[in-house]
């Protein structure tokens, strides 16, 4: 089995050099409370479209309850939520779509290579691959302890201004 190529060699990024914390992340994408799943952004490469964040998995994560009971995993779903803030937090921190808010569009090819607990960080490498004013197409990978447990292509697509407003519906 071929080993897959890596989007940017682990030696090139430090995990403990922030330079972007939740507040700056929170300032790009809307999620917040149970659905942020980027703690800290630790890497930017303008020049070749790449980023590196991760998610410090905590107790306390809303799957961990259920998902499994005795043996908690973060669910497959919730890895691509993070890729997909990762694109989104990107895209947006530089303007690349005339948008206010980057939805999910899409997956394509995604495997799960690994198991992710509560404690990890879980590390998400993602590298812009194309964008047009109606689609943006970017590669993913993720790994704990340098491990990659995930890898994939996500999409993204620009909301509607009214879906992105800030106030509440009636």
């Amino acid at each position: 089995m071929t080993k897959k190529a890596l989007i940017v060699d682990p030696s090139e990024y430090d995990l403990n050099r922030v330079i972007a914390d939740i507040e700056e992340i929170r300032r790009h994408n809307r999620q917040r409370h149970e659905m942020e799943q980027l703690t800290a952004i630790c890497y930017e490469d303008p020049e070749r479209h790449i980023c590196v964040g991760y998610k410090d998995l905590g107790p306390d994560e809303f799957w961990v309850r259920g998902h499994m009971p005795g043996m908690p995993i973060m669910p497959g779903v919730v890895m691509c939520e993070a890729a997909a803030q990762m694109a989104s937090y990107y895209t947006q921190r530089h303007k690349l779509m005339d948008t206010a808010m980057v939805g999910f569009g899409g997956l394509k090819d995604v495997r799960f290579r690994g198991v992710v607990r509560p404690g990890d960080r879980f590390v998400v490498v993602a590298q812009l691959l194309r964008v047009r004013s109606t689609m943006l197409t970017c590669q993913f990978q993720c790994f704990v302890r340098g491990n990659m447990v995930c890898d994939g292509i996500i999409k993204g697509i620009p909301l509607p201004e009214d879906v992105a407003k800030d106030t509440p519906s009636s």
